[in-house]
C-alpha cells in the first residue's frame, strides 16, 4: 500500500489576530506614500489644511505586507470609531505599513524612519508630532525614535505611544510552536515562526519541533541593538496600554491541561496541552503517519493564563486540525496570552511565575518604563480597540 502523504493545511496565525472573511473597504485616503520599505496612508483631519497634527500609528507583526483594510477595521470598526474620533478632535492620521511584516524589527525601522522624516516635511505648521504603533509597530517606532535622538537628528516627536506592544516579551506556546515546524507540509507556519521579527518579539523560542525553548539569538541581538541607542527615546513622553487586565487576575486558562487532543484522521493521538511549570513538562505529542515527537519544557511559569492581550492559537490550530480529522478542543483553552500585562506595560520581566500575575493596579507608575499608562479592565483580545483604552489615548494626545 502506498502511504498517503500528510495534508497541507492553509496556513494560521500564531502571532497576529484572526481576520474576519470579509472586511469592509477602507475609505480611500487622502494620500498614499511610498516609502522604502512600506507606505503610509495619509487621513487628513481637514483636506484644506493639510498635516497639521500628525499622528503616526504603525502595523504590527504578520507574514506579508500591510493591507489597509483590515488595518482600518482594527482601528475604527471592531470596538470604538478611533480613526474618526482622532480626525474629530483635529488630528491627521498617518497609517505606517511594510512590505514584509515579518521582516527585522531593525530593518522595518528604517520604513518608520522615513514615514517620520515625510511627515516633518509635509507638515503645516510645527505641532509635535505622535508616534507609535499596535504590537510590534510600537517596537519598530520605539526603536525608530531612540536611533534618531542617538544620530542626533530632531525627530519632533512630543508623544510616544504603544498599544499591547511586547516590551518584554511576546508569547506563544512552545506546544503550538513545535506543532508549525512539525507540519512539514505546510512550511509557511515554520517560516513565520521563525522569521527575524518573530524570533526578535517571542520571549521563549524553539527553531525546530525538537528545539530548547531558549531566547533566541536574534531577540538577544535586537536588544542589545535597542541599549545601544538608549533603550528608549528621551526627547517624547511615553504612553502605553494593554489589553490585559491589571488587576492580576488571569484570563481563565488552566495549566497543564489538553488543549487539543485528535481522536482520528490523519494526526491521530496529536495532543497539544497549556503550559504548566516544573521539570519535564510534556505540552505536546505530536504525530504524524510517519514520525512522532514528544516536547518537553522545563521550569516556564504558567504564561497562557496569565493577564494580558489574547490571541486564539489554540482555537485556531484545533478548527484547522478539523480539516484532517476529528478533534476535541477543551473548552476555555482557544483564546491564551500573547503579551503579558507586565510587558505591554514595562513593569516586569515574565520569567516569574508571580510577577506575570503581579496586581500592576497597586504599583507606583515609577515602577514602569514609560511614563503614563492604561490597562484594559478584562483581558481583552490583542490589539483590540476598546473603548476604555481609545478614551484614554485620546485624551493624553496633544491639544
Amino acid at each position: 500500500m502506498t502511504e498517503q502523504p500528510e495534508p497541507v493545511l492553509e496556513p494560521f496565525g500564531l502571532i497576529s489576530p484572526p481576520q474576519p472573511p470579509e472586511i469592509p473597504a477602507a475609505p480611500e485616503p487622502d494620500a498614499v506614500w511610498d516609502l522604502p520599505g512600506g507606505k503610509a496612508w495619509v487621513y487628513l483631519a481637514n483636506s484644506r489644511f493639510g498635516i497639521q497634527k500628525p499622528v503616526i500609528l504603525s502595523d504590527g507583526f504578520e507574514t506579508g505586507p500591510s493591507k489597509l483594510d483590515p488595518l482600518w477595521h482594527g482601528l475604527n470598526r471592531t470596538g470604538y470609531p478611533f480613526a474618526t474620533k482622532l480626525r474629530e478632535r483635529g488630528h491627521d492620521l498617518i497609517v505606517l505599513g511594510y512590505d514584509e511584516r515579518s521582516a527585522s524589527i531593525l530593518e522595518n525601522a528604517e520604513t518608520a524612519t522615513a514615514c517620520i522624516r515625510r511627515t516633518i516635511a509635509e507638515r503645516k505648521g510645527d505641532a509635535p508630532l505622535t508616534v507609535g504603533g499596535f504590537s510590534m509597530g510600537g517596537l519598530v517606532t520605539r526603536y525608530a525614535l531612540a536611533k534618531m535622538e542617538t544620530e542626533g537628528v530632531d525627530h519632533q516627536t512630543g508623544t510616544y505611544l504603544s498599544f499591547d506592544s511586547p516590551h518584554r516579551g511576546a508569547w506563544i506556546p512552545i506546544s503550538l510552536q513545535a506543532l508549525a515546524h512539525f507540519l512539514k507540509a505546510t512550511p509557511a507556519m515554520s517560516k513565520q515562526i521563525n522569521s527575524d521579527a518573530a524570533r526578535q518579539l517571542l520571549w521563549r523560542h524553539i527553531e525546530t519541533a525538537d528545539g530548547t525553548p531558549r531566547q533566541d539569538p536574534l531577540r538577544t541581538r535586537f536588544l542589545e541593538e535597542l541599549d545601544r541607542v538608549g533603550w528608549w527615546p528621551r526627547i517624547p513622553r511615553l504612553l502605553g496600554v494593554a489589553n490585559g487586565s491589571g488587576s492580576g487576575t488571569g484570563n481563565g486558562v488552566k495549566a497543564g491541561v489538553d488543549a487539543i487532543r485528535v481522536t482520528s484522521g490523519w494526526f491521530t493521538g496529536t495532543t497539544l496541552r497549556t503550559q504548566a511549570g516544573g521539570t519535564g513538562h510534556e505540552v505536546a505529542r505530536l504525530k504524524g503517519l510517519l514520525s512522532e515527537r514528544r516536547v518537553v519544557t522545563d521550569d516556564l511559569p504558567e504564561l497562557d493564563g496569565a493577564p494580558g492581550g489574547t490571541l486564539e492559537s489554540f482555537g485556531i490550530a484545533g478548527s484547522k486540525l478539523r480539516l484532517t480529522g476529528k478533534v476535541d478542543i477543551e473548552p476555555g483553552t482557544e483564546s491564551i496570552c500573547f503579551v503579558p500585562s507586565v510587558s505591554a506595560v514595562a513593569v516586569r520581566d515574565l520569567e516569574n511565575q508571580a510577577d506575570l500575575y503581579l496586581d500592576i493596579e497597586e504599583l507606583s507608575k515609577d515602577e514602569s518604563e514609560l511614563d503614563d499608562f492604561m490597562l484594559s479592565p478584562r483581558n481583552d483580545p490583542h490589539s483590540f480597540m476598546s473603548e476604555e483604552l481609545a478614551i484614554w489615548i485620546l485624551k493624553r494626545l496633544p491639544d
